[in-house]
């Protein structure tokens, strides 16, 4: 990646972040920068513990809002085109009319635990894992329609269309049903090889392909602007609506993350890394993503509990609501950062959510090892941290055997890379060196590559994303860190073998 040059050229491309929390629309030059930009907040309900749903109409009208307000600060008639990066593994069902039948289900939600292992035995564990890339395990949408149907089968046998959350922005977008193979992907029916929607996987749902939106390569463009929509975004109808892809693959591209040397690492929600390949391949030790360029595939490790754990402490353990105490996270920081590396010997397993790669164990929990009374909140704070860096040195070793290659570098990115203790943490635990890009906006960024080339901005991807993308800062390790941080993390990696037996719960 080179280093940023100016450009004063008056053509943009916009990406359109459709993530859990918001909608970001971003406009960016033939260079990367950002010439305007615009958030708007998506409400979030959770009717059960463990159920998660959003209004899919509030993602619309999240996007308007974003959208109105770019093109009142930047002539619609500059913006050549758009792509959409979507929260992954979400979904909601639509009538023969295009109407909600129900909330959608987003990603956090765990009601489908219980469909995961029936289902996956009905289509055979390792066939769907060959098909799908992905293990068995309660994120891909496919076990969220099994609850559906056992569960609402009223509602099910209603279902006309069954959008992704790129495919019904699309299609209020542009009147067109369609999605990206990047964001059809996780919803675990795509047929990663083939790249269509599986058969097989369809008809153990007693679904059909005329349910679900037709997908296209990234970069595709699948439309343009409506009369509709136009009025309502301020739009110019001429504009190009492209495929983008899942945010994850998407934050990978605008990363630059397209040689197996490199690693994206997106420190939100949940950490999840991803390396780039040709090749298509199915292992335990990591899923594998179609990613958002114009070949390829991106192999990706999971955690579920990234800033997420840092939030369960502060509002579980500390019983403190940051929305009245803000500071509290620059508070613990700063504790931390006080705090011996290895936290005084105390140790976290991060599987507050479940595991995901290598052991795909739904049921797995966290815990604290080597608690005693001299530790205090700091010294949680910084373990969860190490805890974290710990499971991406674990799982990275596991996706760097599998493929033969050894990352040197992650580019981190997600709001946990604003953190300037996490990012030294993870460099001393995994010996890699951690870069920072000029723009942390990567999704966002990612898409807008995927525009700039279905606009022709750009011949291919990778001379797209050498443009656009750029590193501002790298974070190297302290070899005598990382020597240490070995020792620990030899205790680490046997802890879940060791309690596996005391860190599970029956499933409810």
């Amino acid at each position: 990646m080179k280093s940023r040059k100016n450009n004063r050229s008056k053509s943009f491309v916009l990406g359109l972040d459709c993530s859990t929390t918001g909608t970001k629309a971003i406009a960016f030059d033939r260079n990367g920068n950002i010439s305007a930009s615009a958030h708007q907040a998506i409400p979030l309900f959770s009717p059960k513990p463990h159920y998660y749903e959003q209004d899919p109409r509030d993602w619309w009208l999240s996007a308007q809002k974003a959208l109105k307000e770019i093109t009142s600060r930047i002539s619609p008639q500059s913006i050549s085109a758009l792509a959409v990066s979507n929260q992954r593994e979400t979904f909601v069902p639509l009538d023969k009319d295009g109407n909600p039948l129900r909330p959608a289900i987003i990603w956090l939600d765990e009601r489908c635990k219980d469909e995961v292992e029936p289902f996956s035995e009905k289509i055979g564990k390792h066939r769907i894992h060959r098909l799908t890339g992905k293990p068995a395990d309660y994120a891909p949408v496919v076990y969220r329609l099994a609850w559906m149907k056992r569960h609402e089968p009223r509602l099910f046998k209603k279902i006309g269309m069954i959008c992704d959350v790129h495919a019904y922005i699309v299609w209020k977008l542009t009147d067109s049903f369609k999605t990206s193979w990047a964001s059809a992907d996780p919803l675990g029916l795509f047929d990663l090889k083939k790249k269509r929607w599986s058969q097989l996987i369809l008809k153990a749902l007693d679904l059909t392909e005329r349910q679900l939106p037709g997908t296209y390569r990234p970069g595709t463009v699948l439309g343009r602007i409506s009369k509709k929509s136009s009025t309502l975004t301020g739009l110019s109808t001429d504009t190009l609506v492209v495929a983008g892809g899942g945010d994850g693959q998407a934050a990978g591209l605008g990363g630059n993350v397209l040689k197996p040397e490199l690693a994206y690492l997106n420190l939100g929600t949940a950490v999840v890394a991803g390396v780039f390949g040709t090749r298509y391949r199915t292992t335990r030790a990591f899923r594998t993503m179609i990613s958002c360029s114009e070949n390829g595939y991106y192999y990706e490790c999971s955690l579920r509990a990234g800033t997420f754990a840092l939030d369960w402490f502060i509002k579980n353990v500390l019983t403190i609501n940051p929305s009245t105490q803000p500071g509290i996270y620059e508070e613990l920081e700063q504790e931390a950062e006080e705090i011996p590396v290895g936290s005084s010997g105390l140790l976290h397993l991060p599987y507050l959510c479940g595991a995901m790669n290598p052991y795909w164990d739904v049921n797995a929990r966290g815990a604290f090892i080597g608690l005693s009374s001299f530790h205090n909140r700091g010294h949680m704070y910084r373990s969860i941290l190490e805890g974290i860096a710990f499971e991406q040195m674990f799982a990275m070793s596991a996706v760097e055997e599998r493929i033969g290659t050894r990352v040197k570098d992650f580019v981190a990115i997600g709001g946990g890379a604003t953190s300037e203790l996490w990012c030294h943490i993870l460099a001393d635990i995994t010996g890699k060196n951690i870069c920072i890009p000029v723009n942390t906006e990567a999704s966002a960024l990612g898409v807008a590559i995927a525009a700039a080339v279905g606009a022709g901005w750009y011949p291919t991807f990778k001379e797209a994303a050498h443009e656009m993308t750029g590193i501002k800062k790298v974070i190297r390790p302290k070899m005598q860190n990382y020597r240490y941080y070995q020792q620990l993390f030899e205790a680490y990696k046997g802890i879940y073998s060791s309690l596996k037996s005391g860190v599970h719960t029956p499933s409810s």
